[in-house]
């Protein structure tokens, strides 16, 4: 009988050893949860991305005429494209560039690096041109008169291009002869090359500008 009595009380008292133990298990795992809760969440760093917009460029590009051009070479055509290209600020800068390459974008790359090497500066006044001048080239021909506010830029084609890029806002033109784009800019730019101010013909004959014009 005693030793009944023995293995029961150790039962009890292994017991009530586990359920204590369950229970501290129990309090720790309680603890550790209020601890996940109250500790802040983490701040995601992400970096912000700054977006740098384009500076544009005061220089305008535009093409005038895309043209495939075949050269006979030993065994056969060799073929490539010729691209005209009118460059300008619309402030008095204009040139033009002529280039061939086995692809379009290329020429017209070269076209403008070429039409940059050959920039010639207009003498404008009141948004026109100072006086009436005729550009030749080839067997074309290209007239300009000078025209009052309002009236615009008449012209097509190739001059009204190169008229537009170099700033000149009101003018009246008159393309004779050849028809070619090529010609017809080549006349526009050395018209607007041999345009001269009205100060610098006034040093010349030694008078004012005032006396020139009769004002």
């Amino acid at each position: 009988m005693e030793e009944n009595k023995e293995i029961q009380e150790q039962e009890v008292v292994e017991t009530a050893e586990a359920t204590e133990e369950v229970a501290v298990v129990e309090e720790t795992s309680v603890v550790e949860e209020t601890q996940t809760e109250k500790r802040p969440a983490k701040k995601s760093r992400r970096r912000k991305i700054e977006t740098v917009e384009p500076v544009e460029s005061e220089w305008k590009e535009q093409v005038v005429q895309i043209r495939r051009v075949t050269k006979v070479v030993k065994g056969g055509k060799k073929l490539s494209f010729r691209a005209i290209v009118i460059v300008g600020n619309k402030k008095g800068q204009v040139g033009m560039g002529v280039a061939k390459a086995a692809e379009v974008i290329i020429a017209i790359q070269k076209a403008v690096a070429d039409a940059r090497k050959n920039l010639v500066t207009v003498p404008l006044f009141n948004s026109t041109i100072p006086h009436m001048i005729t550009g030749r080239s080839g067997a074309g021909s290209v007239v300009l008169r000078p025209a009052s506010k309002g009236t615009g830029v008449i012209a097509g084609g190739a001059v009204r291009a190169v008229l537009e890029l170099a700033g000149v806002e009101n003018i009246l033109s008159k393309s004779l002869g050849s028809k070619s784009p090529l010609n017809a800019a080549n006349a526009t730019l050395n018209a607007l090359k041999s345009l001269r101010q009205f100060k610098d013909v006034a040093a010349i004959r030694g008078i004012s500008v005032k006396e020139m014009l009769n004002v």
